[in-house]
């Protein structure tokens, strides 16, 4: 199990000895270093996988603005928390305009500080949605299509025309509708035996027996009804 790690800049001990433990409990990893150059050699290791920075702005040796750069310029995604002094307000506000993600303010409150690191990855990372048709999953960000685990190739029209029915799936998806679907595409009216064309493209790629169709089945004269093959 890989457990997701943290960039920790930060020069007093008591601060890291309590912090690594309190995110030791919440199921990360603490890397820690008390001076500029160890956290910027930190970030920049090959294959370094931060989720994410808690970076103190004022460092015995060096500053937290720079730590958050090199960070920046290494991982541009890896969200930053600056722990500040209360009354900092103009080294915040600068770090914020540097791309900081976020700011907390000595002495901080643990459950604040985990709630606050939580929603910063969060954001950085938000959850892929997959679409699901029966056995078929689908992956709209990489438009990737898997039916038991195994990858199934469409073409860019198979492709717009699975989307709309595994987002109707249940209902009755129209003639109109998929051309509606295919026509930006496609740049041109989509003609009855086209969409006829797709459609057993699409069974013969995805249903168990595409002579018997479980996932895509015809309702005579209206269109068509994504179903669940289970």
């Amino acid at each position: 199990m890989h457990l997701p790690h943290i960039l920790l800049a930060e020069d007093d001990p008591l601060i890291v000895e309590g912090l690594s433990e309190l995110l030791a409990n919440e199921g990360y990893v603490v890397d820690s270093s008390p001076t500029q150059s160890g956290a910027v050699e930190l970030a920049s290791r090959p294959h370094a996988d931060y989720a994410l920075a808690l970076v103190d702005l004022t460092l015995a040796q060096g500053n937290g603005f720079a730590v958050c750069n090199a960070i920046k310029s290494v991982s541009p995604g890896v969200p930053v928390i600056f722990l500040t002094a209360a009354d900092d307000e103009l080294n915040t506000v600068t770090g914020l305009s540097m791309g900081a993600d976020d700011y907390v303010a000595k002495p901080f409150r643990p459950r604040e500080l985990v709630a606050r690191i939580q929603a910063a990855i969060r954001r950085a990372r938000p959850e892929r949605v997959t679409l699901r048709l029966g056995r078929v999953s689908i992956d709209p960000d990489r438009a990737h299509v898997e039916k038991d685990g195994r990858e199934v190739v469409l073409s860019a029209l198979e492709y717009r025309l699975l989307l709309l029915f595994a987002k109707n799936a249940g209902r009755l998806v129209t003639r109109d509708m998929m051309r509606d679907a295919l026509w930006d595409d496609a740049g041109a009216y989509v003609e009855e035996n086209t969409l006829s064309v797709y459609i057993k493209r699409l069974r013969d790629k995805l249903e168990d027996n595409p002579s018997d169709p479980r996932l895509i089945v015809t309702v005579r004269g209206l269109g068509y009804r994504a179903g669940d093959e289970g």
